[in-house]
């Protein structure tokens, strides 16, 4: 037992072993004590884009990285390639780490993953990680519940499988839930145009939080009506989050009567 840590180590990564590793929103700070123990074992890491070039810089210095990021539509490898790639890895051997934003079973198809692998018989675990919508919205100071105007929250995605169907949005439409939108900037139009129409208020306070948790963080403030145009005007990299419900007027600096987007 290390007398720094109260608690035992958990049992190392195994040669062969694959370990799905959330690296929370961004800040290295907010990485789990056993993702930074899977990390410093991992002979083989297999990342996504989103996370930070300050927590790569903790991987092993002997580990092969591969990138297999995916923003939007783009992406590095297919999923089937990727789950065919953490496989072959497995089966030769190596203590496989895969390494994604946020928590790896949320939005991030964590879940095909690890599907994918324990059909092939592979030993699989999680490590979970701060999601992001959690990271953001305490690093923008938006409380994600408040028992005087929200009284649950819903995480949704913005980008959905080709050729899917819409997101039923008359049920993220009530004024006292808080709803959190990833990979939402290049539907914001949409997103706000169909919540509109299932009766949630223009004005609803709305934050689009971008590079959240990191020294790059910006948030934009603007409400459910003018939430086009601000993307439009101040052009929002990813990665961002859409935050929608009163609570975003609970912040510091928010201004309820605000009419465009304010870059703070």
């Amino acid at each position: 037992m290390n007398p720094a840590l109260p608690f035992p180590h958990p049992a190392p990564l195994q040669p062969g072993q694959v370990s799905l590793v959330g690296a929370g929103p961004g800040d290295p700070d907010l990485l789990t004590l056993k993702a930074l123990r899977r990390l410093a074992e991992a002979e083989v890491v297999l990342y996504d884009l989103l996370v930070a070039d300050e927590i790569l810089a903790l991987i092993n210095k002997r580990a092969r990285l591969i990138c297999v990021g995916k923003r939007a539509s783009r992406h590095t490898l297919p999923q089937h390639d990727i789950n065919q790639l953490l496989l072959r890895e497995a089966q030769a051997g190596q203590r496989v780490v895969r390494l994604k934003g946020g928590d790896p079973l949320l939005f991030g198809r964590g879940g095909e993953e690890l599907a994918a692998l324990r059909a092939a018989g592979i030993e699989v675990e999680v490590v979970p990680g701060i999601t992001a919508a959690v990271g953001a919205a305490a690093a923008a100071g938006i409380p994600l519940t408040h028992r005087d105007c929200a009284q649950g929250v819903s995480l949704v995605t913005g980008h959905r499988r080709d050729g899917a169907s819409g997101l039923d949005w008359a049920a993220h439409s009530g004024s006292e839930q808080t709803l959190v939108v990833y990979m939402g900037l290049g539907e914001a139009a949409a997103i706000a145009a169909d919540l509109q129409a299932h009766d949630r208020a223009g004005d609803t306070p709305v934050a689009i939080i971008e590079q959240a948790t990191t020294p790059r963080q910006r948030v934009l403030r603007c409400t459910l009506a003018t939430l086009a145009d601000c993307v439009a005007r101040e052009t929002p990299q990813p990665p961002a989050l859409l935050v929608m419900g009163e609570v975003v007027a609970l912040a510091a600096g928010w201004q309820q009567t605000a009419a465009r987007c304010v870059s703070v």
